[in-house]
């Protein structure tokens, strides 16, 4: 997964021939052209098929206890990416392919027992169990119409050592997250990952009822996190940094022969200031999320009309996610919290001396959101240095939303005091950072999300 934003990772840096030059010595090449026939027709931009195997045996002993990779691997692919690069080099498209996926196999030969097989019904990450690069790129080709210009392969180990070496990346969630299978453990909050943590959050598919759509969505928002690392950690303008970050994540990647250093150097002088909003992503449009086929067992039907109308924007090269006005990037940039503020009703007292100041407060609340009373009053008793927030315990999670609101602010329980928050302002009061719940997909066609959508705040 790391490895799946490789080519705009290198392509942001707008770096020098001399720092590429030998990166792609390191990687493991395959061939998954090889003999391939009646292809889709090329359209524009720059194709790539991404998936992540399950493979881990490099490793340690110790990692696979703590980070619950024990079992034997499938020789499957865990995740399927279809990453688009825009013409003008201005916009990655992510298209997130459900390995449950029902999928069709073309005519081939087994490359475990060489028995040649007609074409047959599986799950889409069968594809490389059966037949590799290969024939996974000739199913993925087939159900979408898109022809696939280069193949990257990232497994398990790859993708903690890459994480590593970029230092880290910052998840966001507003609820605790935990997985008893992957061992994944998270309080809501904001949280450095490292590359074991970060391989369990990516993996983790038994969160909530969501399962594999619910992991492809934290994939993304992992994604962005990583395309954010990179772009802002100083990882790209620093060539001795860039080179260390690069030589890891193309170190340990297999990738088609085309795939060399005068592809990464004519992306880098094209792909100039790249960052997360330039960064789009999107699961395929699902008409049935349990469709039974005999000898296989459930598998994700795709909704056919909606899927190639998503494909044929790729082919022709257009944005998947809807613009936003200036309003919506504004709320991109909110902090993430747990509960609406539409749905957090507020008194404002003023506890300080300072003439209009609860209509100050109470202004600036209603403005990002919150619902006011529209009537602030003016506080007893001595003046208030510093903001207090009152509530019943029974809205904890509302007044944590509130206090996001309100940096800095005391937050004190009353019992009894009901679904209105108290906000006593004190001197202290300095404005309302503005905060917003998880962002929904963006209206538009394919429900798309760009990359600063998804990042922390």
């Amino acid at each position: 997964m790391a490895t799946a934003l490789s080519v705009v990772v290198l392509a942001a840096g707008g770096i020098g021939h001399a720092v590429v030059t030998g990166l792609d010595t390191g990687i493991t090449r395959v061939d998954p052209f090889k003999d391939m026939k009646n292809r889709p027709q090329a359209g524009t931009g720059m194709n790539v098929l991404v998936v992540g195997t399950d493979g881990r045996d490099r490793i340690t002993p110790e990692e696979k206890r703590k980070y619950r990779l024990g079992g034997a691997p499938c020789h499957c692919t865990d995740t399927v990416l279809l990453v688009h690069i825009s013409e003008d080099r201005e916009r990655a498209s992510v298209v997130s392919l459900p390995r449950d996926s029902y999928a069709e196999l073309p005519e081939h030969t087994d490359q475990n027992s060489g028995e040649k097989h007609r074409a047959h019904p599986v799950k889409l990450n069968a594809a490389y169990a059966e037949g590799g690069p290969a024939l996974t790129v000739r199913t993925v080709e087939a159900m979408t119409r898109v022809k696939i210009d280069h193949y990257l392969e990232v497994d398990f180990t790859s993708f903690m050592r890459t994480v590593d070496a970029v230092g880290g990346v910052q998840i966001c969630t507003t609820k605790p997250v935990k997985d008893a299978y992957t061992g994944l453990e998270l309080a809501a909050g904001t949280h450095e990952l490292d590359g074991g943590q970060a391989l369990q959050y990516v993996r983790s598919r038994h969160i909530d009822g969501a399962a594999d759509i619910g992991r492809m969505q934290r994939q993304q928002k992992f994604l962005a996190a990583l395309v954010d690392r990179l772009t802002s950690g100083g990882v790209l303008f620093n060539p001795v940094r860039f080179r260390e970050v690069s030589t890891t994540l193309l170190g340990s990647v297999r990738a088609d022969e085309d795939f060399g250093t005068d592809q990464l150097l004519a992306l880098a002088k094209a792909m100039r200031g790249f960052t997360p909003a330039s960064s789009e992503f999107v699961s395929v449009p699902i008409g049935d999320m349990d469709f039974p086929v005999k000898g296989i067992g459930s598998t994700v039907k795709w909704d056919a009309d909606k899927a190639q109308r998503l494909f044929a924007a790729v082919r022709e090269d257009r944005p998947l996610a809807a613009s936003r006005p200036p309003a919506a990037e504004k709320k991109a940039r909110a902090v993430v919290v747990d509960v609406a503020p539409r749905s957090i009703r507020v008194q404002v007292y003023n506890g300080t001396r300072i003439d209009g100041l609860g209509r100050k407060v109470d202004d600036a609340l209603r403005g990002a959101g919150f619902d006011t009373t529209r009537a602030p009053v003016t506080g007893a008793g001595p003046e208030r240095a510093r903001t207090l927030i009152e509530y019943d315990p029974r809205w904890d999670r509302s007044a944590r939303s509130l206090a996001a609101a309100l940096p800095g602010a005391e937050l004190r329980a009353v019992a009894g005091r009901g679904g209105t928050l108290r906000v006593t302002a004190g001197r202290d009061f300095r404005g309302v950072t503005a905060v917003r719940t998880e962002v929904a997909p963006a209206r538009g066609p394919f429900e798309a999300v760009t990359g600063d959508q998804v990042v922390c705040p």
